[in-house]
């Protein structure tokens, strides 16, 4: 029997179209790491960032693994004045995730999302699956039936 994570099976219920995939026991320890496991362009593997903002809202942004999120364009894209990175330890109690597995499906509440614009383009995106080791694959386009977002040019690039 193949392993589900919850997000698979939020998936699963909305009947939206997406690959499994694991990269458990290859030492990946960074998004680009488990790209190259994965044998998956980096380019189309994604990560989920989660920021507050000055009015005290919490923002999802979902970004490719080798760039970094550019905290003033973030901000504009939801009409914030500025935006930070939560700490690390906030992350678990207010998303349900921990750090490495965070996923923009299935957080305990939903906060506004952001996919980088690159994500348009592509024929699929994988981001987390909610575990450490576990990702999915998706269209942009299957992710609308289980989250709302956006898209936005909110990176620098960070090579």
């Amino acid at each position: 029997m193949e392993y589900k994570t919850n997000v698979m099976r939020i998936l699963d219920r909305a009947g939206a179209k997406y690959t499994p995939h694991s990269y458990v026991g290859s030492g990946a320890v960074s998004g680009a790491c488990a790209a190259a496991a994965m044998k998956k362009d980096p380019a189309g593997v994604f990560k989920t960032l989660v920021t507050v903002g000055k009015s005290k809202k919490h923002y999802v942004f979902v970004i490719p693994v080798r760039e970094e999120l550019d905290l003033k364009r973030a901000a504009a894209s939801v009409g914030e004045k500025s935006v930070e990175m939560i700490k690390q330890k906030e992350l678990l109690p207010l998303t349900g995730y921990i750090h490495g597995g965070c996923s923009p499906i299935g957080m305990k509440k939903f906060f506004k999302t952001t996919l980088h614009e690159s994500a348009k383009d592509l024929e699929t995106i994988t981001f987390s699956a909610g575990k450490i080791g576990y990702m999915v694959e998706m269209s942009a386009e299957e992710l609308k039936k289980v989250i709302e977002y956006g898209f936005a040019d909110i990176t620098v690039s960070a090579e």
